[in-house]
């Protein structure tokens, strides 16, 4: 069946491409005024952080080896990594709320900043970023799209293949809020909470990799006539994407968790995590980047 998504490069890959470029450049145009202009400025390493991020986002959209999804799961699966697994972390890292409200025009970021002091914009942005709610979205978006029918309806239509990614990476940034939590919003969840939550959410990818590495016949009839960029056959491509996902999820959780853990374990780490959850943080950090924004 043929993919008309993948005939060439899409519109929307180059727009894309165009906005990532352009959500780079703000950022680093706004790291750099922090870094003249305060004493505790944004440290190099979160802007690489931004761009490695970034440039996951591009190698599983917008590349040439993104084009290899209709020909393997394999190289779909890495898509999905990339854009769930990868690529949030290290953009929710880099705390780019900040840098990116100094990269912007100042009279729209000014504008910005009043949205988000708004009352109704804080209640429905904590509603959101609540640790059940991003369970649930990530769960629900890893397992809805591997669903045969789903998967095949993706795989035909090139908007419906731009909309599953787009639902990927939004699910990945909801996700791994919680866990990261950026700049300038704050948690009281505690660490044993985010060990369980990390825990909990590899449940979802044991079952879905655990599946395709055990099941004896191919899930997806659509790989059975693509050609194969690297002699695999359609049963054998498809326990190799399920062995990637199994073990690229279970790494990159367990460096999570080993982090948190090792929080637990020290009382300094404790006594500064309790300073920086207060309940007042948010607010005070949102008055702060407005001042700077005006000065």
């Amino acid at each position: 069946m043929p993919n008309a998504h993948h005939a060439g490069i899409q519109p929307w890959e180059s727009t894309l491409a165009a906005l990532l470029m352009l959500v780079a450049f703000l950022y680093m145009r706004g790291w750099v005024r922090i870094r003249r202009r305060e004493t505790d400025p944004v440290g190099g390493w979160r802007a690489t952080s931004l761009l490695a991020g970034l440039f996951a986002i591009w190698l599983a959209v917008a590349s040439p080896i993104s084009a290899l999804d209709h020909e393997m799961l394999t190289f779909h699966m890495v898509q999905h990594l990339l854009l769930m697994t990868v690529a949030p972390p290290l953009i929710w890292l880099c705390t780019p709320a900040k840098p990116l409200m100094m990269g912007l025009p100042r009279r729209f970021a000014e504008s910005m900043a009043k949205v988000f002091r708004l009352t109704a914009v804080r209640r429905a942005g904590a509603a959101i970023a609540h640790p059940a709610v991003c369970w649930l979205a990530a769960s629900a978006v890893l397992i809805g799209w591997h669903i045969p029918f789903l998967f095949a309806l993706g795989m035909r239509s090139g908007l419906l293949h731009g909309l599953e990614e787009a639902s990927f990476l939004l699910a990945g940034l909801l996700f791994w809020w919680p866990v990261i939590h950026p700049w300038p919003s704050a948690t009281n969840t505690s660490s044993w909470a985010i060990l369980l939550y990390l825990f909990l959410a590899t449940l979802p990818c044991d079952i879905l990799s655990g599946f395709l590495v055990f099941c004896d016949r191919v899930v997806y009839p659509v790989y059975s006539s693509a050609p194969q960029s690297l002699a695999l056959s359609s049963l054998e491509d498809q326990e190799c994407a399920g062995a990637l996902m199994w073990t690229c999820v279970t790494v990159v959780y367990l460096i999570a968790g080993w982090i948190f853990a090792w929080r637990l374990l020290s009382p300094t780490k404790m006594r500064e995590a309790r300073v920086t959850t207060s309940g007042q943080q948010p607010a005070i950090a949102i008055r702060e980047t407005a001042d700077f924004v005006g000065s």
